[in-house]
């Protein structure tokens, strides 16, 4: 489990293609000090098994479905990323419960700067919209993130200099993907407020699932 408390802007070293999958090597000497093969570290957002680490990277490998459902597949040597180890047991959640399952993708929409802040719309998928609400969490890159206002199609968010100075959210820009992941909670009390017929689970307009 994660926190969505980023703990170090890393770069993508290389990238090996193997067909159906990819393998990812990528720099960030905070979160492998102590690594070892197996370990989980989030990548945007995204969790990932560490392959092997040497002279602070780390490899990971990407499957194809993850390609598919997260912009992982957009990066290439240069990109940078935003790197989490997991939560201790008995350390603070700083932020919310977060599991590296990315839900699906958003676009930066629109930025939108103060001085001391900066508002930043993105899309949200359709299927997606009944589980972001007014001043709910939301991880948009792996960043743990307050939701301001909340749309059918889109959500927006405040960034503050911290935020802006030490993840990508501080320099993507309109157009460029995010991955997003809801707030678990929401989905498991959707599930649970769903019927049972017949033992097959039901949602609340009675539909099979």
């Amino acid at each position: 489990m994660f926190t969505g408390i980023v703990e170090e802007l890393g770069e993508v070293t290389a990238v090996d293609d193997l067909g159906d999958s990819c393998r990812f090597r990528l720099r960030g000497p905070v979160v492998t000090e102590g690594a070892k093969h197996g370990d989980s570290i989030a990548v945007n957002g995204v969790c990932l098994t560490v392959v092997d680490t040497a002279d602070g990277e780390f490899t990971a490998d990407v499957m194809a479905e993850t390609l598919k459902r997260s912009s992982l597949g957009a990066l290439a040597p240069g990109s940078r990323v935003n790197l989490e180890r997991p939560m201790a047991v008995g350390g603070r959640l700083g932020g919310h419960i977060v599991q590296g399952h990315v839900d699906g993708t958003g676009a930066i929409l629109a930025r939108t700067p103060s001085e001391h802040w900066e508002l930043v719309k993105v899309s949200l998928p359709t299927q997606l919209a009944r589980y972001v609400v007014e001043k709910g969490s939301i991880t948009v890159d792996g960043v743990s993130l307050t939701v301001v206002d909340a749309g059918t199609d889109h959500f927006t968010i405040s960034l503050i200099p911290t935020t802006l100075a030490l993840t990508t959210l501080g320099v993507k820009q309109p157009g460029d993907p995010v991955n997003l992941e809801v707030d678990v909670i929401a989905k498991y009390v959707e599930r649970l407020m769903g019927s049972t017929e017949g033992g097959k689970a039901t949602d609340p307009e009675g539909t099979l699932r």
